[in-house]
């Protein structure tokens, strides 16, 4: 059930008690009736929440990897586009995922498991932190990491927009960069994800060529840091190494 079709729902029974309201009929009645208006806005979200939940539950039960081209379209708090970008993603569960932006700027994220490694070509800078639970409640970590959908997140509603079904999450932990996640399924297909951060920018993922539970060279997943790169962070006890 769309959140539109709740809002509907909302008033016209607001209308209702309103009108009761206005005909005299009696406090009473005004008070059942947004009572139950109230009521049955709560089952309906509640309803939301659960068909989401089970949405996102089907499609993270049984899932080993995934491989897909992704185009990145990046927002400001005014609806403005301040960054775009393609590339292609590779999740391998647990915890190892590898995102390799091409156009326009070349840059690589690698999780190998214990670590996280984003190389920027241009800046000759590698950027290394440890995979840990602060990062358990990301969207990244959501499809690769081993933690469970209810410890991360919670769903607070679904819309359906043509063909494709809408689920809003929020990340139950307080220290996490961004509010909200939304997660756009055609049929039993990831298509859509779309980040809002805590700064107001919106992060809008297009999944295409989308391959569940690939097999995937596990070599993809280690990070080498290339010639002449300054190091930022540490580097110690991972799988990473130099040419």
């Amino acid at each position: 059930m769309s959140m539109r079709y709740l809002s509907g729902l909302r008033t016209i029974f607001r209308r209702v008690a309103a009108s009761l309201r206005d005909r005299s009929l009696g406090s009473s009645a005004a008070t059942l009736v947004t009572a139950l208006a109230l009521s049955l806005g709560s089952a309906v979200h509640a309803a939301d929440a659960e068909s989401g939940h089970k949405r996102v539950q089907t499609f993270l039960d049984g899932l080993q990897g995934l491989q897909a081209q992704f185009h990145q379209v990046i927002t400001d708090r005014s609806g403005q586009v301040s960054d775009e970008a393609s590339g292609s993603v590779a999740i391998r569960r647990p915890n190892r995922f590898r995102w390799d932006y091409r156009d326009p700027y070349e840059q690589v994220i690698v999780a190998d498991g214990s670590r996280v490694w984003l190389y920027d070509r241009d800046l000759e800078q590698v950027t290394v932190r440890k995979l840990d639970e602060t990062l358990s409640a990301t969207p990244a970590m959501l499809l690769s990491g081993e933690g469970t959908l209810e410890e991360n997140f919670t769903v607070t509603g679904v819309e359906q927009d043509g063909p494709v079904q809408w689920v809003r999450m929020e990340p139950k932990r307080d220290d996490t960069d961004f509010k909200f996640v939304r997660l756009g399924f055609e049929g039993n297909t990831l298509r859509f994800m779309q980040l809002a951060d805590k700064l107001g920018q919106t992060t809008r993922l297009e999944f295409t060529n989308v391959e569940r539970n690939p097999v995937l060279d596990p070599s993809r997943f280690t990070f080498t840091v290339p010639p002449g790169a300054d190091v930022i962070g540490d580097a110690s006890a991972s799988g990473a190494s130099r040419q």
